[in-house]
């Protein structure tokens, strides 16, 4: 989870590599614009759609990219705390190209249309973090469902969609959680989840995610980063013993030499390498689990 901690962890990355958060911050800025994620092989052309979704508290926006041909089955992605930007948009068109009709949600519409932050920015900048903040505290496991279902709703009446397919998820960073909570809802539907560096996944909570085990059907990746394995070693425990008990198919990891955020490509802490091996665990999951 993004907090002072997850901050003195990545400013000490930064100072490792030598490394100033002005330094990162234009280096991001530039590659916000240009950023090229690895091609996919036999890329699929897509369509990309801006779009409204109607859910009980609004109109919801979003990015909708999908191939241009055929029927897919349908992927869910909501942002990390950031929210929607050019980075999650560019992991949308990936998935598409892979073959998956992918709704890239504004987690934040309750409180803005479109991005928070600027192409550059990161949650390492005080600033930025007061500005999200508020966003932020609009979220509870209710509104993830709420919304969760209304996204469901959306994508099943898609022309672009086989409903035939059971829908993916992914979360990040705060919404990695929600995989794990639209699965539990809507398990008919939700046939895979993918959770990278997601927080509070197994908690002292009444409802904390990890108790919903016995109602999800769907299959899971579970990408943990080292230093959130570091602060809460227990964690992983109570989901392995969650998820056995329950039957659930998941695959879980800490990812060694890896920060909290390391997955979208605009991350201060991004890594290529392992954000890779992430991203192709979790396309055997949907190749799978969608199948």
């Amino acid at each position: 989870m993004c907090d002072e901690l997850t901050v003195k962890d990545d400013e000490e990355y930064l100072r490792k590599n030598d490394l100033t958060r002005r330094d990162f911050n234009k280096q991001a800025a530039g590659v916000a614009l240009s950023m090229m994620l690895p091609g996919v092989a036999n890329a699929m052309d897509v369509i990309e759609e801006e779009v409204l979704v109607e859910t009980p508290d609004g109109m919801a926006d979003g990015y909708f990219v999908f191939p241009a041909e055929g029927e897919h089955a349908a992927v869910i992605v909501w942002p990390d705390i950031m929210g929607i930007r050019t980075s999650f948009r560019m992991m949308g068109k990936r998935l598409a190209e892979s073959g998956y009709s992918t709704l890239v949600v504004n987690p934040y519409y309750r409180t803005a249309k479109g991005a928070v932050i600027e192409d550059g920015e990161s949650f390492g900048t005080p600033a930025v973090r007061e500005r999200l903040m508020p966003h932020a505290r609009s979220l509870s496991p209710e509104t993830c469902v709420s919304d969760g279902r209304a996204f469901v709703k959306y994508l099943d009446a898609q022309s672009s969609v086989d409903t035939n397919r059971k829908i993916g998820t992914t979360g990040y960073c705060m919404t990695g959680s929600y995989t794990m909570r639209l699965a539990a809802d809507m398990p008919e539907r939700i046939g895979a989840g993918g959770s990278f560096h997601g927080g509070g996944l197994a908690t002292d909570e009444d409802s904390s995610p990890h108790l919903l085990a016995p109602r999800i059907k769907a299959g899971l990746l579970i990408a943990i980063a080292a230093n959130d394995d570091q602060r809460d070693p227990n964690a992983k425990v109570l989901l392995r013993e969650a998820f056995d008990n329950a039957g659930v198919k998941a695959e879980m990891e800490v990812y060694k030499d890896t920060l909290h955020g390391w997955c979208p490509p605009d991350s201060r802490v991004y890594n290529e390498a392992q954000a890779e091996r992430a991203w192709s665990r979790l396309l055997a999951l949907f190749e799978r689990e969608l199948a």
